[in-house]
């Protein structure tokens, strides 16, 4: 298998540029559940050590909580500190809720009076932010996604459509239906249409107490799909990075894609 060639991540809402072994998460304090209603507190980091808070924090400007029948939930009691963000989801109703953090910005790069120069942020402050005089002007679209699931009581599909825009994860098995020494699989999609020959990659959290980092790499096929045994139960985390010529907005040239999510693999 071929290694993943892993772009700089950067979630473009609020983010410090990362280096390339930091590693931005959602973690849930659960996401398996019982009864009829129950909380769960996630964690939202960038870190070297998966799930450990060493780094930077998350920001939560562009979270967004999904419930099973498809409204908009609230994050409660969000707050964002040195290392990490921290907030509460309620689950209200029964079924698979989707928590995602996902951005679409522009990098420009340019020269002014022959010095480079580079800058970050939405596209309607594009124009304004570059000089007048800059010269050899890149943009470049970065489209980031980071998500997690949790279910109360038994796993629902509305929350797991895609929605056509930047790469994203489609479950074949469900997401919150994971478990230890058995096979999952999924599809990548790239603007709704299957992602193929990608490089996934797949790490178990708590690297920080082991030597191995314990990747696994697979590649995605013609039709997007790839699939996962995990070794054993735990939380963890899947990365997969696209890039091509085709922006879908204007003066950029280039397309940068990231899909992140955390999952959790249950004893059998």
């Amino acid at each position: 298998m071929k290694v993943l060639k892993l772009a700089a991540l950067l979630i473009a809402v609020g983010m410090p540029q990362a280096a390339e072994a930091h590693r931005a998460w959602l973690l849930p304090s659960a996401t398996v559940l019982s009864g009829e209603e129950a909380w769960i507190t996630v964690d939202a980091a960038v870190s070297n050590d998966l799930f450990f808070f060493e780094h930077n924090p998350l920001r939560l400007d562009a979270l967004t909580i999904v419930a099973p029948d498809g409204s908009k939930v609230e994050a409660q009691n969000a707050s964002t500190g040195k290392f990490r963000s921290t907030f509460d989801v309620e689950l209200k109703k029964p079924g698979t809720y989707r928590m995602a953090v996902a951005s679409n910005m522009v990098f420009a790069q340019y020269k002014l009076n022959g010095e480079e120069k580079r800058w970050r942020g939405p596209l309607d402050k594009l124009e304004q932010e570059i000089p007048k005089g800059a010269t050899d002007l890149k943009v470049t679209q970065s489209q980031r996604r980071l998500e997690a699931f949790a279910t109360l009581g038994a796993p629902t599909e509305e929350t797991l459509k895609v929605s056509g825009s930047g790469l994203e994860l489609e479950p074949i098995t469900h997401p919150n239906d994971l478990f230890a020494k058995e096979e999952a699989s999924f599809r990548l999609l790239i603007d709704g249409k299957p992602a193929p020959d990608l490089e996934v990659s797949v790490v178990r959290g708590g690297i920080r107490y082991r030597d191995d980092l314990g990747e696994t790499k697979v590649k995605t096929d013609k039709d997007g799909k790839f699939a996962v045994t995990w070794d054993e139960p735990g939380m963890y985390w899947l990365e997969a990075n696209f890039t091509d010529d085709k922006p879908t907005i204007d003066k950029a040239t280039e397309r940068r894609a990231g899909y992140v999510a955390t999952l959790e693999v249950l004893p059998q």
